[in-house]
C-alpha cells in the first residue's frame, strides 16, 4: 500500500510564503514524476508544477517565477515553495505521484489535499 501525505498548508497574507511537503510511504520500488495540483472552489483541478525523476520541471504560467518544485529522492518527498502568494492562489493543493511499487508497474497516487488560503 502506498500513501501520500501532504503538510504545510495554512492561512497567509498576500505577498507571503508557504512551503508544502508531500511524503510518499509504503511499498515503493521507484517514484517517477511527482506533481502538485490545486482546486479552487467551483473550478477544475489544475496542474501547478511537476518534476520528473530526472529533475525536469514545468509550471503553470500563473505560478512561474513565484513557485518552485523540488524533491528529495532519499526521503521520497516533494516540496512546493510558494512565494509572493496572491488571493487567487487560494485552493486545496494535492500531491500526485507516479509510483512503481514492485519494479514493473506504474500507477498514479493522490494525497488527501492541504488547504492554502491567501488573504488580501
Amino acid at each position: 500500500q502506498v500513501q501520500l501525505v501532504e503538510s504545510g498548508g495554512g492561512l497567509v497574507q498576500a505577498g507571503g510564503s508557504l512551503r508544502l511537503s508531500c511524503a510518499a510511504s509504503g511499498r515503493i520500488y521507484r517514484i517517477n514524476a511527482m506533481r502538485w495540483y490545486r482546486q479552487a472552489p467551483g473550478k477544475q483541478r489544475e496542474l501547478v508544477a511537476a518534476m520528473t525523476s530526472g529533475g525536469t520541471t514545468n509550471y503553470a504560467d500563473s505560478v512561474k517565477g513565484r513557485f518552485t518544485i523540488s524533491r528529495d529522492n532519499a526521503k521520497n518527498t516533494v516540496y512546493l515553495q510558494m512565494n509572493s502568494l496572491k488571493p487567487e492562489d487560494t485552493a486545496v493543493y494535492y500531491c500526485n505521484a507516479d509510483i512503481d511499487p514492485v519494479g514493473y508497474m506504474n500507477r498514479g497516487y493522490w494525497g488527501q489535499g492541504t488547504q492554502v488560503t491567501v488573504s488580501s
